[in-house]
């Protein structure tokens, strides 16, 4: 039985659409958190649409850009430019904090920014685990020509092709681009998956998806692009055990450990990220 879940648009400093969690699904094996961010301009010799730093705890972000860049600062010392196709992967743990900011040569070109950002939840017995950085380059993540068009395993493995990124859990997120009227069919036997349509037409299992809806469809998915291709998403992955509970940036297994971060980050008790002193407060 499948879930058709529309986007709910919030404005951050840019644009981004929302897809998870929503009312009627939390999750999709790991994922916890998917937001599409613009396609978005900022302004010139300005830090507007920057987002200050901000910490987080038991999830991994996974961020993922189409156009433009943005630059990475984690309180780790990590310094990353993130470009399009690549993987930034921030595993928070117990604790970890990091600012988000659109490069100057980004914001003079006008260059539009545009990638989806994912969280992925930890399995319970990773939840309290250092925090960790690692960066992926595009030409390192694989790809090839299937059926009907042409595929990228950000994360997991798929038609002899194996992500270098290494989660938790077992985790399934790709990129698919169909040509016209384009075929793809996929069965990950355990796994719970969804598909997030970026851009185009598509049919998932005989189902008319919307542009920039997500279908969470089981384990099992045959995509039919209509008469102008697609670019779709399909993440997903094996269910974690337990509740997972959020807060703002954070998510846990239990209410407690929730609250005893929020005070933390009140408190000024998270390390910072190094050479910076802005910071977005707690929401009320």
């Amino acid at each position: 039985m499948s879930l058709l879940i529309a986007p709910r648009v919030h404005d951050i400093g840019f644009s981004v659409r929302r897809l998870l969690p929503s009312r009627a699904c939390q999750r999709v094996g790991p994922f916890i958190f998917v937001d599409h961010m613009g396609p978005a301009r900022f302004e010139k010799h300005s830090t507007a649409g920057d987002v200050r730093q901000h910490p987080h705890i038991g999830l991994a972000t996974v961020t993922y850009l189409f156009t433009g860049a943005m630059m990475h600062r984690d309180s780790l010392g990590s310094l990353q430019r993130i470009e399009p196709g690549a993987i930034n992967l921030m595993t928070a743990g117990r604790g970890i904090v990091h600012s988000e900011r659109i490069p100057e040569d980004v914001r003079e070109a006008q260059e539009a920014v545009q990638g989806i950002q994912t969280w992925l939840a930890l399995p319970l017995e990773d939840e309290q685990i250092a925090p960790m950085f690692e960066h992926y380059p595009a030409d390192a993540i694989p790809g090839s020509q299937v059926n009907g068009g042409q595929l990228r395993v950000l994360i997991g493995r798929l038609e002899g092709l194996e992500s270098p990124v290494k989660t938790c859990s077992t985790t399934t997120y790709l990129e698919l681009q169909l040509d016209p009227e384009g075929v793809f069919e996929l069965t990950l036997a355990g796994q719970e998956l969804a598909v997030y349509l970026v851009q185009g037409g598509v049919q998932v299992n005989g189902e008319h998806v919307p542009e920039h809806h997500l279908l969470v469809a089981g384990d099992s998915l045959r995509l039919q692009a209509g008469a102008q291709g697609c670019r779709a998403m399909i993440l997903g992955g094996e269910p974690l055990e337990g509740k997972r509970f959020m807060h703002w940036n954070f998510v846990a297994s239990s209410t407690q450990r929730l609250k005893q971060a929020a005070s933390d980050w009140e408190a000024g008790r998270f390390t910072a990220v190094p050479g910076e002193t802005e910071f977005i407060p707690l929401p009320d």
